[in-house]
This record gives C-alpha cells, sequence and structure tokens, in this order.
C-alpha cells in the first residue's frame, strides 16, 4: 500500500518500534463481524455454531440474506461496536446519536434501549441520511427519530435535553485506509489538524445539548492525536467534566499521555 507523503514518518515516531506492524496490518483483511438484533431474536436461525465474543459473531453476512434483509443481523466491524459498548444507555435515557450514518452505532444504542426512552440518530448528509433510515426500519426499533440537520441547528431545539451524546466525529479516516484507499487522496500532514478544528466546533453544540450530569462519548476513526486525546484535553480544559476510564477490552490499549482514554490498531 502506498501511504501518503509523511504518514510512514508521523507514525513512525508515534508507535516507535510497533509501527511496522501498524503499517503492515494495512495489507491485511480486515476481520469482519456481526450483531444480532436482541428486538428479533425469535427469528434466530442462523447456525449456533458460529463463533460469539461478547461483542457479537465474527464472520460475513450477506447483505441479501433472509437474516440481514428482515434487521435478525447488522454487520459491523468490531472495532465499529466498541463505541456503544462503551455507551451502554441504559433503556429509558433520552440518547443522542449526532453523527450517526449509516446506523451501526444507533442500532446498537437502541439494542441497549430496548424500546425504552428516546434515540436521536442524526445526520447532516442527506444522502447518508437516506441510508440510516433504511437501517434503523429495517432494525425495528420504534423509539427512534431520525433528524438531518446540523449539530448548530439541533441545538436550538435540544438544549440541556439528552442523558447520552454519542459522537463519532468526521474526521481524517485514517482507520478507513484498508477498506477504502481512496481516502488516503484526501489525507496530508495538516489535515488532522483542519478536522480537529470542525469537530470542537461540533462538540461545543453537543455539550450545549447534554443535560446536567450526562455523558458525552467522542470517537473517531483515525489515530491522528490531534483528533483524539488533544481533544479530549481541549473538553477538559474548557469545560467542567470528569473524565471517566474507559474498559480496555478487545486489544484496547490506552490513549497517548491520558491512561482513561482509548485506543485500538489494527494489529
Amino acid at each position: 500500500m502506498q501511504f501518503p507523503e509523511g504518514f510512514v514518518e508521523k507514525y513512525k515516531e508515534i508507535l516507535g518500534d510497533e509501527a511496522r506492524d501498524f503499517l503492515a496490518s494495512f495489507e491485511e483483511e480486515a476481520v469482519s463481524a456481526f450483531r444480532v438484533n436482541p428486538l428479533k431474536e425469535e427469528q434466530l436461525s442462523f447456525s449456533d455454531a458460529i463463533t460469539q465474543t461478547p461483542w457479537g459473531h465474527y464472520g460475513k453476512v450477506s447483505g441479501k440474506s433472509p437474516e440481514h434483509a428482515t434487521g435478525l443481523v447488522y454487520s459491523q466491524e468490531p472495532a465499529a461496536q466498541m463505541v456503544a459498548q462503551v455507551a451502554q444507555p441504559s433503556p429509558g435515557m433520552k440518547v443522542l446519536d449526532l453523527a450517526a450514518a449509516p446506523g451501526g452505532k444507533s442500532t446498537q444504542l437502541a439494542a441497549y434501549l430496548a424500546g425504552e426512552g428516546l434515540l436521536v440518530s442524526n445526520e447532516i448528509s442527506s444522502k447518508r441520511a437516506k441510508i440510516l433510515v433504511e437501517n434503523m426500519e429495517r432494525f425495528g426499533a420504534t423509539n427512534v427519530v431520525v433528524t438531518n440537520e446540523s449539530a448548530d441547528r439541533l441545538v436550538k431545539v435540544f438544549k440541556g435535553y439528552f442523558d447520552l451524546i454519542v459522537l463519532d466525529a468526521p474526521c481524517s479516516g485514517e482507520g478507513m485506509f484498508r477498506k477504502q484507499p481512496d481516502a488516503m487522496d484526501y489525507w496530508s500532514l495538516d489535515y488532522p489538524s483542519q478536522c480537529a478544528s470542525l469537530q470542537r466546533e461540533i462538540l461545543e453544540d453537543a455539550v450545549t445539548m447534554l443535560a446536567e450530569g450526562g455523558r458525552l462519548v467522542y470517537s473517531t476513526c483515525t489515530w491522528a492525536p490531534e483528533e483524539n486525546e488533544e481533544i479530549v484535553n481541549w473538553l477538559l480544559e474548557e469545560y467542567d467534566f470528569d473524565l471517566l476510564p474507559v474498559e480496555h477490552i478487545n486489544g484496547m490499549v490506552a490513549g497517548i499521555d491520558l491512561p482513561e482514554t482509548a485506543r485500538m490498531y489494527p494489529y
């Protein structure tokens, strides 16, 4: 794989001796996995022999299979499943998934809510919002509202409203290089800092929508410290927040200089 200029040097500096394994992992096939929809478990029909882990099943499910078409299963890589597993809303909570498409995290959050409370699944892109609607309808959750708004418009309606806000933020997409190599076309050494500026703007609105005592779960699909640990440090400096520790499961390691946070690498 031909990485963008500066990418290799950056992660050699960050990862040291582990950089070789990190860079080699991009040539390997991503791990496929899926989750069973607890709202439709009475429809369960696939083999119990499929390997089960605490976060889901390993393996691929065809998009044309009855299990997928009826919403019994949702294909989602293990790393992507960790965000909602960390958030784990309780039934009855008011939850906002601020950048929700295509719906993996929202379907998982809806499963935790078990039909009680409210989930607002928001996506700013109209095209991606349509995909989000399709996936949420297939999943069968009845306490979900899908919105197609920017954060600065949502905040006018939902000030101080949500018990939990999940923001899987728009980012430089380094974690997508293996799956979508064209994501490398946008990358430069300055790009993570540019993305961090947008992330801070969105988070300012997210914080305003959080109820007193509420929780904010922030994640990205990139490894750039500018978009991760530096964003968390900014939140702690700007707002009266407590940083809650994330349990390091499924290959997670401590964040850079922030052991309460978690990182996942593909090796």
